[in-house]
């Protein structure tokens, strides 16, 4: 079975675009969460949620993957598809 990749973005951020670019290559189908600059709250609870304050946040399944930097990571040293 394979695992919903959700990525967590917000405008303006190239990293997003990025990690967007790269899932859609490797054809692994993602829900995006765009979060608005403005909306707080929900910035709050991803931070509290995963830690990290950075852009995008990844999530295969529940897990948290990582920013951009870590989803190129381990696509070169393990493969994307090993987390699906």
């Amino acid at each position: 079975m394979t695992k919903k990749v959700i990525v967590y973005t917000i405008d303006p951020c190239p990293y997003c675009i990025n990690a967007k670019a790269l899932l859609t290559r490797k054809n692994i189908p993602f829900e995006e969460k765009k979060l608005s600059r403005a909306d707080h709250k929900a910035i709050m609870e991803l931070y509290e949620k995963t830690g990290m304050r950075t852009f995008p946040q990844i999530f295969f399944g529940e897990k948290l993957i990582g920013g951009f930097d870590d989803m190129v990571e381990l696509e070169r040293s393990e493969g994307l598809e090993k987390y699906l």
